[in-house]
């Protein structure tokens, strides 16, 4: 929990002003029992109105002192709690977009929503006491039980026997609900997953016809974070009838006592009443305090969980400027390139080398599972390769800054991701400085100025968080659109065409042909169709190149993309291909 008071430093002023606030009011404040008990020793029981008039005058002026002071620290604890946690979620926002994809899966999307929401939240509410409490309440208790047995020293011992009991019964709570705050916010984790899970799932589920399904696996962590919720506050809440017992019994305590030491020296009664208000000052201070160790923990274990996240260190390295100078004509080398996923026993890519030069295209094809999509992530190093180098033209990898490799990529994912905003805005989001002249073109290209001008406002057209108001294609064709807008070195098509109809397909890749001859082209696909015309086709099978060449090549020379080719196309198709390939075998040889 302490190690996000680092964020403090910025406030040094701020808190130093809180620190002198707090004190100030502290100090007036506990001259009101005092001067109360001045009133009853030298002015009532003396007989003396002047003396009390001008000793109430002085209470009047302490109590307003101490109402502003008050006023004071309440701001700016505020203040200071909501700018604090203002910084670390913007440094946790900011640290949680430097993760690679391993450090994101490892802690789940659900659970860093819920870390940046409620367990921030948590700690700003501890901060808040902390800030209020955590310097008042001692400071109180010290001075008050100073003062009481400076006033009435035969009575401290009420004081120790009701902050025994506060502290006996502030610790028996602690120890009964501690280990249960953790539990809770895994909970709250696994409600936050299963609503995200539902919400984005929601077609499928009814489609299946299975919301009574997945209405019980939500209500079983529902019901069980309610019990455990339920526990926490029926525990909880015993705190104020047993605090109630204390600070009664205390006062009915100070004033047996008192009563019984007034009828030996009446002159004892200011004293006594003095000493009660310490008393319960001594009281209320322990109180705050029992209240801000049961709040401690319950936010210690959300700001444990805020500090994972903070502390976890990227395993992809950046380099701040690259080193050398990448080559004017783009290029991608892969070199004997191993990659297994964290904790897994067998490799997904398995030496992996090959060239994709300018101008042309390179296509990967393979069987579910074989690789394809692992091998295009780590072009813009989502993953980092085990073993092996991969170079952009003419560099490695690890030799780049983010910001240079990225600018050199256009990436298309398999799944079409648009964001809240505009039609020109999503287009626009990687050369957000293009002219419009640049996005209609892009648009072109990606077969989306049709659709786009059939809108109300067109390029200005409203779009949905996730694109969720536009059909699957078309938030496809926005997605090439995306990456044409931003002329790269490196195009990634990471099976980016199967939202389109054959039609559009074919289109689309004509268009991009005069977009592309200066670009390196790296094409996932699952039809024969999108790739057949790929300069190059690597054939990819549990993790390894088991073909290479153009699609007749490939047709004549490799039984799997043979099999793939055969499974896709007629038997007419089929057979007119084989023969195309085996002509062209022939006519290779007889050259040779």
């Amino acid at each position: 929990m302490f190690k996000l008071f680092k964020y403090l430093k910025p406030y040094v002023w701020q808190v130093l002003v809180l620190l002198a606030a707090i004190s100030l009011q502290v100090w007036t404040s506990l001259q009101l029992p005092a001067l109360m008990a001045d009133i009853v020793n030298r002015g009532i029981m003396q007989a003396n109105l002047g003396y009390v008039w001008q000793t109430g005058l002085w209470m009047i002026a302490f109590a307003f002192l101490t109402s502003a002071c008050a006023f004071l620290a309440n701001f700016l604890s505020s203040w200071l709690s909501m700018s604090i946690t203002r910084d670390i979620r913007n440094d946790f926002f900011t640290h949680i977009l430097s993760l690679s994809i391993t450090e994101i899966d490892q802690f789940s999307t659900a659970s860093l929503i819920t870390r940046t929401v409620s367990d921030i939240f948590q700690s700003q509410q501890a901060i808040t006491m902390l800030l209020m409490v955590g310097v008042r309440a001692p400071l109180t208790c010290i001075i008050a039980i100073g003062q009481a047995i400076a006033t009435a020293p035969d009575m401290t011992w009420i004081i120790a026997l009701a902050v025994g009991s506060i502290i006996f019964f502030a610790a028996s709570i602690m120890a009964i609900v501690m280990p249960k705050f953790k539990i809770i916010q895994k909970l709250a984790d696994r409600i936050t997953l299963l609503t995200r899970e539902n919400l984005t799932g929601l077609r499928v589920i009814r489609a299946f016809n299975n919301q009574a399904l997945e209405q019980h696996k939500f209500d079983q962590t529902n019901d069980e974070n309610m019990r455990l919720n339920r526990f926490v506050d029926i525990i909880m809440s015993l705190e104020n009838p047993l605090v109630s017992l204390v600070f009664n019994g205390t006062t009915l305590l100070c004033i047996w006592i008192g009563i019984s030491l007034i009828s030996t020296d009446f002159a004892y009664l200011g004293n006594m009443m003095a000493f009660m208000q310490y008393a319960i000052q001594v009281v209320m201070s322990f109180l705050f305090l029992t209240m801000l160790f049961i709040v401690l923990p319950r936010a210690s274990v959300s700001a444990k969980r805020v500090n994972e996240v903070l502390e976890t260190k990227p395993k992809i390295k950046w380099r701040s400027e690259t080193l050398g100078k990448p080559n004017l004509t783009p290029s991608v080398e892969f070199s004997h390139v191993n990659f297994a996923y964290s904790g897994a026993e067998e490799k997904v890519l398995q030496d992996i080398s090959f060239t994709a030069s300018a101008g042309s295209t390179t296509a990967f094809i393979g069987s579910t599972g074989s690789g394809k999509s692992t091998l295009i992530n780590l072009v813009p190093r989502f993953y980092e390769a085990t073993s092996g180098s991969v170079k952009i033209n003419g560099i490695d990898l690890k030799d780049y800054a983010e910001h240079d490799l990225m600018r050199r990529i256009g990436y298309v994912p398999q799944k079409g991701l648009l964001f809240s905003g505009t039609v020109k805005s999503n287009i626009l989001f990687g050369a957000p400085e293009a002219s419009d002249e640049v996005m209609h073109h892009a648009a072109e290209v990606a077969q989306a100025a049709d659709f786009i001008d059939k809108l109300d406002k067109k390029y200005d057209s409203h779009i949905a968080q996730g694109g969720t108001n536009v059909s699957g294609g078309q938030r496809q064709r926005l997605s090439i659109a995306r990456a044409i807008a931003k002329n790269p070195d490196i195009y990634i098509f990471d099976d980016s065409f199967s939202a389109l109809d054959m039609k559009t397909d074919a289109k689309l890749r004509v268009a991009l042909k005069p977009v592309t001859k200066n670009a390196v082209t790296l094409i996932v696909a699952q039809r024969i169709s999108t790739i057949k015309d790929a300069e190059q086709i690597i054939v990819l099978d549990k993790g390894k190149i088991v073909g290479r060449g153009s699609h007749l090549e490939l047709l004549g020379a490799c039984e799997i993309y043979r099999e793939i080719a055969k499974s896709q196309l007629s038997e007419q198709e089929f057979a007119t291909e084989l023969k195309h390939a085996e002509n062209a075998k022939r006519k290779e040889d007889k050259n040779a």
